[in-house]
């Protein structure tokens, strides 16, 4: 197969696949099911809870930190889905990745909350991102595999969403204390 026929075959085979995503969510994902105005839920929620509680004098160091979050989980959750390792079988749209009421909302303000309380407490984050990664990987993932919104295929577990978790987490902690140095640094 040639380059062209490659990509031909590829666009050919998304196209099918998006018609799938859309079927399936037609028939048992759409707004008329228990398990849309879950998904919904999880998106708004956290959301609302953000702006009424976010520490307005910090807000784009707090920002960047939940967004860091946001985009490293985004990015891994496609790499997992796609790979078939970590299928979420309720979204929110057929159009958009389907993990976004997660990966750009339950862990990036579950995780700003705790980065934001750990700085304006100065307490230990490493000691808190363990506890919140316990949380999300053991209690919150546990329940979405109970009621069959997420399922773990490939020897995934969720051991190994705690382990991507923290590692998520560290990654975005030390990259906010990075940007801060720079910015100190320039305003010297």
């Amino acid at each position: 197969m040639d380059k062209k026929e490659y990509w031909e075959r590829i666009y050919e085979e998304n196209m099918e696949l998006n018609s799938l995503y859309s079927s399936y969510w037609s028939q048992y994902s759409n707004y008329e099911t228990w398990q849309f105005w879950i998904v919904i839920s999880l998106l708004v929620i956290p959301l609302v809870l953000l702006i009424s509680t976010v520490n307005r004098k910090n807000v784009f160091e707090l920002f960047f930190f939940g967004y860091t979050i946001h985009m490293l989980w985004t990015y891994m959750d496609l790499a997992l889905n796609r790979n078939g390792y970590f299928i979420h079988q309720y979204y929110l749209t057929p159009f958009l990745p389907v993990s976004l009421n997660i990966t750009a909302s339950v862990l990036p303000v579950g995780f700003l909350l705790i980065y934001q309380y750990c700085s304006n407490n100065n307490k230990n984050f490493y000691f808190y991102a363990v506890i919140i990664s316990c949380l999300y990987a053991f209690g919150f993932a546990s329940i979405e595999k109970y009621f069959a919104f997420v399922e773990l295929r490939k020897g995934m577990n969720l051991f190994y969403l705690f382990f991507l978790d923290l590692a998520i987490a560290f990654i975005s902690y030390w990259l906010t204390k990075a940007v801060l140095k720079m910015r100190i640094k320039v305003n010297s």
